[in-house]
């Protein structure tokens, strides 16, 4: 596999950007199924979260897969190409496998160490799987990263500040609008970011907490489970004077709720502390004017990307980066000795029908042996096979794993003349595409 990520996210563009690109709706469907389609991809995997958008894919040309990538997103982002590219970053191969498992562990993360990227990524994979643009290398991949950001977690203290962003831009309402505990609160949404928002709503003892979904059985599903209480979507408008806290990531198209709505709540109510709003939703769901308004806080993913949320120690940070080291090598290692394979077992094959056909002619030219000869020497013939055969298969396997080591499979294949047809047969690849993935593995550049 020839793994291509081509995206943007909080570290390369501001948030204007990001919230012009945002991917919503049936669009990431049609970008995965796109991006399958096109010539320049075997696979594709789709990472959308509301700071970051990117693209996985095996490619068989580094710079067409690139070029085909940026179009992809370009179009279906609605950003002008010449505008999108300045901000996108692309890695290949090993770089592109230490970005996801970086990305897996929070070390790419506006809250360093969050865990809700492993959700994600769970996401991501499930729908790659559902539209079938997943195939075994994707799979592959995305398994392993969710099991190094396991790893990461488990074995670290690189999430000991507790944080997700949803705490994050928690504690910034908390800054500007008092505690959380004790006020009234209201979550717009009923998705995976919202319900978490919900959960955490509850953790930190507000008073009362509404739920108001488009989907009225997900929100009272979500209020269930919380002891909350669900509102009608369309009045939401109508509720924010008797709340005193507004969390919303509903994922729509346009603005959610209006500066307008807001100053008519305000002017009605009756608290001390400004109507608080977190706008954790990309594109933003509250109107970007609510920051100058009287009588209100908006936090939202800009606000957020501004301040700076409790990172782990450097001890933690650091102990994460080398199991990511680890685990990007651990990786290569594997994917290479996997492609050799296919040839070694070729050549087992090829031994083994050498030796049932000298078997098979001395059948022929000694047709009186008894059994129990003939089974002797057919025991010695197939063990002296295998002890030759036993250190040098050993050997290129571990050579192929380091790297560069993927010219032995041609070496293989070159002195013991194996038919490549026989090697496509075991492995279930175009000889092709497998000479092109070991000439990329032993170092060529891509073309």
């Amino acid at each position: 596999m020839s793994l291509l990520v081509v995206g943007l996210s909080h570290r390369s563009a501001p948030v204007g950007l990001l919230e012009r690109a945002a991917l919503t709706g049936q669009v990431p469907t049609r970008l995965l199924h796109d991006t399958a389609a096109s010539p320049a991809v075997g696979e594709a995997a789709l990472l959308n979260t509301c700071n970051r958008i990117e693209l996985y894919a095996d490619v068989d040309k580094f710079h067409a897969g690139v070029a085909e990538l940026s179009l992809l997103l370009a179009h279906h982002s609605g950003v002008d190409l010449e505008e999108l590219t300045s901000h996108l970053y692309v890695h290949y191969e090993d770089r592109a496998v230490h970005h996801l498992f970086s990305v897996a562990c929070g070390l790419d993360s506006m809250v360093v160490g969050e865990g809700q990227i492993l959700g994600q990524l769970r996401d991501a994979l499930a729908r790659a799987q559902e539209e079938h643009t997943a195939g075994r290398g994707l799979n592959e991949l995305f398994q392993q990263a969710l099991r190094v950001g396991k790893r990461a977690h488990s074995e670290t203290g690189i999430d000991k500040a507790g944080q997700s962003l949803v705490t994050f831009g928690l504690e910034q309402v908390a800054v500007g609008a008092g505690e959380i505990a004790g006020k009234r609160a209201l979550v717009v949404g009923a998705g995976s970011m919202s319900s978490l928002a919900a959960a955490t709503l509850v953790r930190a003892g507000v008073a009362d907490l509404l739920i108001a979904n488009r989907t009225a059985e997900r929100a009272e599903r979500l209020a269930a489970n919380l002891g909350a209480r669900t509102v009608d979507f369309g009045k939401v408008r109508e509720t924010l004077a008797d709340v005193d806290l507004v969390i919303s990531c509903t994922g729509a198209a346009g603005v959610v709720i209006s500066a307008e709505d807001v100053a008519a709540a305000v002017a009605v109510r009756t608290a001390e502390a400004p109507l608080a709003f977190l706008d954790l939703a990309m594109p933003r769901d509250v109107d970007h004017a609510v920051h100058g308004l009287a009588g209100a806080l908006l936090v939202d993913l800009e606000s957020l990307s501004q301040a700076h949320a409790a990172t782990p120690g450097a001890g933690d940070v650091d102990a994460v980066v080398g199991i990511v080291a680890d685990e990007v090598d651990a990786f290569g290692a594997a994917q290479r000795a996997a492609r050799i394979a296919p040839t070694v077992v070729a050549l087992r094959q090829m031994a083994s029908e050498v030796v049932l056909s000298e078997l098979g002619r001395l059948n022929t030219r000694l047709p009186d042996l008894d059994e129990r000869t003939r089974a002797e020497v057919s025991q010695t013939v197939k063990r002296v096979v295998d002890k030759l055969l036993h250190a040098p298969t050993v050997r290129v396997k571990q050579l192929a794993a380091e790297p560069g080591g993927a010219g032995y499979a041609d070496a293989l294949r070159e002195l013991f003349d194996l038919d490549p047809a026989a090697v496509q047969a075991v492995s279930g690849t175009p000889i092709g595409a497998q000479a092109k993935a070991d000439a990329t593995l032993a170092g060529g550049n891509p073309r």
